[in-house]
């Protein structure tokens, strides 16, 4: 009997999880919502400092008031085909929980749309797809007016391997050029006639 409590006890702390604000937007003509708590801000489009040998999903670097955050295109990490980035393209930073710790990161949408309020009635579980499916990511759906909205658990769109791997891009950054410099021998040009 105790163990059904408990295991009804869970399922109504999951449901409650699901339940609050969350910030919705567009990828690929498809709706998506973040809860509000995980997002730190949203930027427009700045350039992005490539890096070597990373997944072609993640866009590479960008230097935010002196941090240095990896932006990964959501729409090529959910296998979606890449378009050129408009006026209405944004990045969104958001916390993620990385097996060694919080990291942020920003997440590269098509376009945001608003901030709703999501009751836990309006939510339905994912629905199953079969095993060779992974859908971990998804918390469930947001049944709205119009359509269905899928809520993302930002912590899981990344497995444990790409989250480490990111963690590494953000605390080492991008070589700056003076360490680059430093790193290599200077070639001192010979003197004409000496």
């Amino acid at each position: 009997m105790a163990e059904i409590k408990e295991t009804m006890d869970q399922a109504v702390k999951a449901m409650a999880h699901r339940e609050g604000k969350y910030l919705t937007f567009s990828l690929a003509e498809e709706e998506y919502g973040i809860g509000i708590l995980k997002i730190k801000e949203i930027i427009g489009m700045m350039p992005v400092t490539t890096v070597p040998r990373t997944p072609d999903y993640v866009k590479g670097v960008i230097n935010l008031r002196g941090k240095v955050i990896p932006i990964i295109d959501l729409r090529l990490r959910f296998g979606m085909e890449a378009i050129d980035y408009t006026e209405r393209t944004c990045i969104i930073v958001v916390e993620i929980e990385g097996q060694t710790g919080t990291v942020q990161v920003g997440v590269v949408v098509d376009a945001v749309s608003e901030v709703l309020n999501v009751d836990t009635k309006d939510i339905e579980d994912t629905p199953q797809f079969g095993r060779s499916l992974d859908t971990e990511y998804i918390l469930g759906m947001a049944k709205m007016e119009g359509g269905v909205k899928i809520l993302l658990d930002v912590d899981q769109v990344l497995t444990g391997e790409e989250s480490e791997a990111i963690s590494n891009v953000n605390a080492k950054g991008p070589p700056m050029p003076e360490e680059v410099l430093a790193q290599q021998p200077l070639a001192v040009p010979e003197q004409a006639g000496a």
